[in-house]
């Protein structure tokens, strides 16, 4: 009796510890190799924490289902919904991540047509900027072009004047245009015969010269001295050389600049009139004052 019971306790005790071991659940362990992998897998970890949660309670519940015995079809549904989570995890986590990469990509497309845009809105500024520069140098051209074609109107108008001007001082001289300037012709009237001193008579057409070029400063002049051909020729050239001198002394005298002024004697030689008569010899007896013209009082 002792001996059977003995032997029958041992059995009883193995026979409890067999039935306690749960029964291994493929579908189970699927889930638990899935719920484990999410779990080890950063992107998920970060991307679908929440998605990664339900997958890991859903593996506790079948886990404690597979522990109390539930029914086999009861334990691989709870274990097919632990893995349809993990998977869901995985996939949102990849999606995500995908998305990621798309907003990038996007983000930086964004950017460079930012860059893009705003590098033609400063070449178009720039072009503008510069199209109203150049505007404004045109405009500032065109009123330099301006000034200076009314300053030159006012200078051939002031020119025309004083050439006007210039005649109306020289008509009382009777001034002749000549080839080589306006020449006033003083007669023997100036002067005695044989003589170089400048009458009292002759004093008021020197004053009006003396005046001109006053008036005229730019102006100069060759005095030139002639004579008839009564007399030795030397004689004569020498009284003519006397009388120009005597000119050139009393412009001089009358405020004239000497620089200006320069003479030469001719003599009986380039006369005007025939020295056969008296009234050709007057015509002869006579002292030029050439005034050069403007051109060419500038280049001396």
């Amino acid at each position: 009796m002792n001996t059977r019971m003995i032997v029958l306790v041992p059995l009883a005790v193995l026979f409890a510890a067999c039935t306690s071991i749960p029964e291994q659940n493929v579908a189970l362990d699927q889930a638990r190799s899935a719920v484990d992998a999410a779990q080890h897998n950063p992107q998920v970890a970060s991307l679908a924490p929440q998605e990664l949660a339900e997958a890991v309670d859903s593996l506790s519940v079948a886990e404690r289902a597979a522990t109390d015995r539930a029914a086999t079809a009861t334990v691989n549904h709870l274990a097919y919904m632990s893995l349809q989570r993990a998977r869901i995890a995985t996939d949102t986590a990849s999606s995500k991540a995908s998305q990621a990469v798309v907003a990038g990509a996007a983000a930086e497309r964004d950017k460079l047509l930012l860059e893009a845009r705003t590098n033609q809105a400063e070449a178009a500024e720039y072009a503008a900027d510069n199209a109203e520069k150049q505007l404004a140098l045109s405009e500032q051209n065109n009123e330099l072009k301006a000034t200076e074609l009314a300053n030159a109107d006012a200078a051939a108008m002031r020119n025309d004047a004083r050439v006007s001007d210039l005649e109306m001082q020289l008509k009382d001289l009777n001034a002749k245009q000549t080839d080589r300037g306006m020449v006033v012709t003083l007669g023997d009237v100036l002067f005695d015969t044989g003589k170089s001193q400048i009458l009292a008579s002759g004093s008021s057409n020197i004053a009006k010269l003396a005046d001109f070029f006053k008036r005229n400063p730019e102006r100069t002049a060759l005095i030139e001295g002639y004579t008839d051909d009564v007399g030795a020729a030397a004689a004569n050239f020498a009284l003519s050389q006397q009388r120009a001198n005597a000119v050139m002394t009393a412009l001089i005298g009358l405020g004239v600049p000497a620089a200006g002024l320069t003479t030469l004697a001719h003599g009986e030689d380039m006369p005007t009139a025939d020295n056969a008569t008296a009234a050709g010899r007057q015509m002869n007896r006579r002292v030029e004052i050439v005034i050069a013209p403007a051109a060419m009082t500038s280049s001396r």
